[in-house]
């Protein structure tokens, strides 16, 4: 009786400490004002499983979180946090560079363009096979091809070395609300932010630089930028989605 006890105690000791979300666990996301304007911001340290999702195994665009944690469910996992990550075209296929999983996806653009995207310089944000992260020039990326078990590319970047894209206006009166990732300077962690409300470009780069201390920082997109974050009661609908980022843990 007394060993039956044991056993059960052990179980679900072992329960909750794996279980999704433990209640003592301390929040992923939290929120940061800045200038008068809420910022959510979701920290991840490095080791952790943050992921890219673009397509189920059928090859069907995922497109919404729901659609993510359906498929996590049989592994037994779910998303702690996710927002959309990187631009797409119409047919939600990603604009630039995709890696999931150490495979190519979608190949690297190193050419200037038009719109957001082509203001170089742009990006890419890597996971490397050590789970640390990176923040890499997409030209320089292209040159040298780190070995990146995610990656996705974007633009343009907001910080380069701690200086603010060289295109940003202090008085620009494009404003959305806007979506991107900034690195620590040794990679051990990223910090994934979304803009409680209208900003600039300039505005989102410094609370990259001031309010969070980082000199990496690159931009996701604007406008239809999505989040979900049960940490703070979110769960943004709207837009269909293409690539996708999110920190997977053990399901509720």
């Amino acid at each position: 009786m007394i060993a039956e006890k044991l056993i059960r105690a052990a179980a679900a000791l072992l329960l909750s400490a794996t279980g999704a979300f433990a209640m003592d666990a301390p929040p992923a996301c939290r929120e940061i004002p800045f200038e008068g304007i809420r910022h959510s911001v979701c920290e991840v340290r490095a080791g952790a499983d943050l992921r890219l999702f673009l397509r189920d195994e059928s090859g069907a665009t995922l497109g919404s979180f729901s659609r993510i944690d359906q498929i996590l469910a049989p592994e037994g996992q779910a998303l702690r946090f996710a927002m959309n990550a990187g631009m797409y075209h119409s047919d939600r296929s990603p604009v630039g560079l995709h890696i999931e999983g150490g495979r190519e996806l979608a190949p690297i653009v190193t050419a200037s363009g038009p719109g957001n995207f082509g203001m170089t310089p742009n990006g890419v944000f890597c996971v490397t096979p050590e789970g640390s992260f990176q923040i890499r020039e997409s030209r320089s990326f292209a040159k040298e091809r780190p070995d990146c078990r995610f990656a996705t590319q974007s633009g343009p970047l907001l910080l380069i070395e701690g200086a603010l894209h060289p295109r940003f206006l202090p008085d620009s009166t494009s404003r959305y609300t806007r979506n991107g990732v900034g690195v620590s300077a040794d990679g051990s962690r990223a910090y994934f932010v979304i803009s409680g409300g209208r900003v600039s470009f300039h505005q989102f780069a410094r609370f990259f630089r001031d309010a969070l201390g980082l000199q990496q920082a690159l931009y996701f997109d604007g406008n239809i930028s999505r989040l979900y974050a049960p940490d703070l009661g979110r769960n943004d609908f709207g837009f269909a989605m293409g690539p996708v980022i999110g920190l997977v843990e053990p399901g509720r």
